[in-house]
């Protein structure tokens, strides 16, 4: 579905979801793919008609951020900066569907792209990952 909405600037999903009201697309990628904070969403225990974000373990974090740049880098093409994947980031990162830890080292990994750029940034995200993996920080 998603191909026959696609543009080459912009994510298909918004377009099928302009289009039809929804993104079926969407919807089957974000159910089977950890990297996206929404399949680690579930019910309130304290409002059960509420769903909030749950933490998601650091290598889809690292996963979800570096997601985040490849697609700035699609859609804009020349137009990219190093700043592009947290200005696409900011209006959605109040959301009640990101955890706040989740929300913290994503933040902490889009700033460091956008302030030192990608070599200081990738360098970072190498380093943390392996120490993460070698002190079973992943959860």
């Amino acid at each position: 579905v998603g191909i026959h909405f696609y543009k080459g600037y912009k994510s298909p999903n918004g377009v099928e979801r302009i289009e039809t009201g929804t993104s079926t697309a969407w919807l089957h990628h974000k159910g089977r793919n950890k990297h996206h904070f929404e399949y680690w969403c579930d019910y309130d225990l304290q409002d059960p008609n509420r769903m909030i974000g749950c933490p998601m373990p650091y290598r889809y974090v690292a996963e979800m951020f570096c997601d985040r740049v490849a697609a700035s880098k699609n859609y804009q093409g020349e137009k990219y900066r190093d700043d592009s994947a947290y200005i696409y980031y900011k209006p959605m990162k109040d959301s009640p569907l990101i955890h706040e830890r989740t929300k913290k080292e994503l933040e902490e990994l889009l700033l460091l792209l956008k302030d030192k750029g990608e070599k200081e940034c990738f360098a970072f995200l190498r380093k943390e990952v392996k120490r993460r993996r070698r002190e079973k920080d992943f959860f």
